[in-house]
């Protein structure tokens, strides 16, 4: 099995993990281990397309009409004069 130190722990933090673990009833070093366990578990993400995250980080700008998609049409780059 590997090993991982954290240096520079905060006391807070240790103390935090302390209470943690004796609510759990198991070790200081049981308890980060099913914390870590917890953070890198599997879980299914919902996938969500490029449009829906740009509507929602310009939902507060003020834009109330719908934006068109524009599924099946060519999108021709704009030409610049010289």
């Amino acid at each position: 099995m590997a090993q991982v130190l954290v240096r520079n722990l905060e006391v807070r933090v240790k103390a935090g993990l302390q209470r943690r673990a004796k609510i759990h009833g198991r070790s200081m070093e049981e308890e980060v281990r099913e914390i870590l366990r917890a953070a890198v578990k599997d879980e299914p993400r919902k996938e969500v397309g490029f449009g829906t995250r740009a509507a929602a980080l310009f939902a507060e700008c003020g834009l109330d009409s719908p934006i068109p998609e524009l599924h099946g049409y060519l999108v021709e780059p704009m030409e610049f004069e010289e």
